[in-house]
């Protein structure tokens, strides 16, 4: 007996005591580490690319690259979860945390790319969904912070109601989004981040590039439906820039339902047929608003940027213009602590954008914005291939190139939209299926194909785009 009682105390000893767990240390993919972490662990992951699509499993832990010992960006942008090949094309969000994780969850120091969303039965009786390509969130509230969630495609309408959440789907809980680059996502709403039903707070992110949306009033930046109970929503001190939205679709923030604060933001450039920056009844103050929007303190003045991560300039309209209260000051300079710490400028009254407030701070030691988007979103010529397999049975992935034809100016690209079309023809030219038919700007798309209803045999896939046109042969073998 007294031995049983020191085998249990030194159990309970053990267990009090969190511990770093290290890929590729210890274990060989994020996801072996999580499985085998207690809560309050810590899963430390070494630069690499991690070609998994990870799910935390209710464990209230830390996952990390080495940007949290020493606050070293470039570990950001080496660390990285790719998405794009997952087990199965209906459970390919990149990261999914839907089972009951709290605050102390935390996601940090990641690139996360790839994915292509989850088939996802909505909460409230809406249908399937295919949502959350980068991060999926369901009844659980993490922190969610110093993360590229980029390239993420979330357009596969097969089976589902409609794609959304390209970067992020944030659904049921009260998540925390710091500082993030939510960038070139694709969703038919809410391209880069939606909200369903949240008490979210989003600070000092930068929200870009993000494309296509069109279902449900747009919000290629962000998308936002209903509250949690009394938690408020609020989007605070972002930059939110340069998304773009098809039809009849908001290109910079939507409300479709519910209420949204939006304090102390950059909402700029965001292009859409209707040209609308903000949509829905916000409360709306203190924010730099292309084409104006009513509220305390709103103003619509060109930013000026310095730099193509939207760091402003020094002589910014937007420096010193965020809301004056002494709670949302900027952090001061340890040297002249009158006076804001870079990459906040000015006093210490709050700049509007992802740069003001508390929690400013640089997200990138290099132009990885501006870079990124000219040498990798825009590809150099029409291409068109089938990204695996083949033979198939019953999926494959399709993917083609649309070319830039329009670039003007660096820090603010604009591309010309063409008429695309993707198509499936049988041996005998019958047309099997259209799996897209919109307009769609430079950049690389991919469709998923399901067979599954269809016999074996060989199957044809063609892209016309513009005056552009290519077809190529496919095996169905079952």
């Amino acid at each position: 007996m007294k031995n049983y009682f020191i085998v249990l105390f030194c159990l309970l000893f053990i267990n009090t005591y969190a511990l770093i767990r290290n890929v590729t240390g210890s274990y060989s993919t994020i996801q072996s580490a999580i499985n085998s972490s207690q809560n309050g662990d810590t899963v430390l992951v070494e630069p690499g690319t991690y070609t998994e699509n990870i799910n935390f499993r209710g464990k209230k832990i830390v996952l990390t690259s080495r940007f949290y010992l020493s606050n070293n960006l470039s570990y950001i942008q080496t660390t990285i979860i790719n998405g794009s090949n997952p087990s199965n094309p209906d459970s390919a969000s990149c990261v999914i945390i839907n089972n009951g994780e709290d605050s102390t969850t935390v996601i940090q120091g990641f690139t996360i790319t790839g994915g292509s969303g989850t088939k996802w039965l909505d909460e409230h009786g809406a249908g399937l969904y295919r949502e959350g390509g980068g991060i999926l969130t369901a009844y659980t509230s993490p922190i969610i912070r110093f993360n590229i969630i980029k390239n993420n495609y979330v357009m596969n309408t097969a089976g589902v109601v409609s794609t959304g959440g390209g970067g992020m789907r944030l659904g049921d809980g009260k998540p925390q989004v710091y500082n993030n680059i939510i960038m070139s996502n694709t969703g038919k709403y809410g391209a880069g981040v939606v909200l369903n039903y949240t008490g979210c707070i989003m600070k000092n992110n930068i929200i870009c590039f993000n494309s296509q949306s069109s279902s449900y009033g747009g919000g290629s930046g962000v998308w936002v439906n209903n509250n949690l109970g009394t938690a408020p929503k609020i989007i605070e001190n972002n930059t939110i820039a340069n998304n773009s939205a098809t039809g009849s679709g908001v290109a910079g923030i939507y409300l479709y339902s519910g209420t949204l604060i939006v304090r102390n933001n950059i909402i700029w450039n965001n292009s859409s047929p209707l040209n609308n920056q903000i949509g829905g009844s916000v409360t709306a103050t203190y924010n730099n608003v292309q084409g104006g929007y009513s509220g305390a303190g709103n103003i619509n003045v060109n930013p000026l940027w310095a730099d193509t991560n939207f760091i402003l300039s020094n002589g910014s309209p937007c420096i010193d213009k965020g809301d004056s209260s002494i709670i949302y000051n900027d952090p001061p300079d340890p040297g002249n602590p009158s006076n804001a710490k870079f990459p906040a400028k000015g006093t210490l009254r709050n700049d509007m954008g992802a740069y003001g407030g508390a929690g400013s701070s640089l997200l990138s030691p290099n132009a990885v914005i501006g870079i990124e988007k000219l040498n990798q979103i825009i590809p150099d010529g029409f291409n068109l291939h089938q990204n695996y397999p083949n033979p198939f049975n019953p999926t494959t992935k399709i993917k083609f190139d649309i070319p830039v034809r329009t670039v003007i100016a660096r820090s603010g690209a604009t591309w010309q939209s063409l008429k695309v079309s993707l198509k499936i023809f049988d041996v005998i030219g019958r047309e099997i299926a259209t799996l897209i038919k919109e307009e769609l700007k430079a950049g690389t798309y991919e469709i998923t194909f399901n067979a599954g209803i269809l016999p074996s045999g060989v199957y044809f896939y063609k892209l016309q785009a513009g005056d552009y046109s290519e077809t190529k042969k496919m095996i169905l073998l079952k």
